[in-house]
């Protein structure tokens, strides 16, 4: 491993990568309790560490409001009560394997968005060569935000995660059928614009994320 620890941009692992994420969390917690807007949406394969769930529970807590999705095993457990109520989980399956990860940060308006190679799981964080880094060409940010959008607006191959560990399909009911994976193989780039409104679940009792799909050029 490299002897240096300190990068002025990119997240490192085994480094600076740890501390680096975390301080992003609590910004947008330090932000949540000064009473302003903040949000965390992660798009990533495993979410297992317990310094980063610690942190996730303590964010949403602050009144954070945070989209998490998890294509494996995810060890938070959204919704429970004075705990995760501001966390909402779905993993996508169908005919691709999600692999990307890409994470968004609001940053008091000024939004963060990162992507790289590393999950949150503690051999990612501690013990791999990982690189994160920012997107900063602010150009590239509505096509990251696309997205994730798609992503959290997906009623058909999206699975929420319960309280209880148990996961339910989304289904589109009335709604027009939002399959991810359909969506990025017409328009791979996104560029599909949403508008948050929630679909339904198979069971009809917990409402999720809502988004309705929007094509612009």
């Amino acid at each position: 491993f490299s002897r240096q620890r300190v990068y002025r941009k990119l997240l490192v692992a085994p480094g600076n990568m740890r501390d680096r994420f975390l301080e992003l969390i609590s910004n947008e917690t330090n932000t949540a309790r000064e009473g302003k807007s903040a949000q965390i949406i992660a798009k990533l394969n495993a979410l297992v560490d317990p310094g980063i769930i610690a942190a996730l529970y303590e964010a949403s807590q602050a009144v954070v409001d945070i989209d998490l999705i998890v294509r494996g095993i995810c060890c938070l457990r959204p919704g429970v009560p004075g705990v995760s109520e501001r966390i909402r989980v779905i993993s996508i399956v169908g005919r691709f394997l999600e692999h990307s990860r890409l994470f968004y940060f609001r940053n008091s308006a000024e939004d963060r968005y990162f992507t790289g190679s590393a999950d949150w799981m503690p051999r990612n964080l501690d013990r791999r060569v990982e690189a994160v880094t920012p997107v900063e060409d602010r150009a590239l940010h509505p096509r990251l935000r696309a997205l994730l959008d798609t992503c959290l607006a997906d009623n058909r191959q999206a699975w929420e995660l319960c309280p209880d560990g148990s996961y339910v399909q989304r289904t589109p009911g009335d709604e027009p059928e939002r399959s991810t994976h359909r969506l990025l193989l017409r328009d791979p780039l996104g560029l599909e614009v949403v508008d948050r409104s929630p679909p339904r679940v198979a069971d009809g009792t917990q409402p999720a994320t809502e988004l309705r799909v929007e094509r612009t050029a």
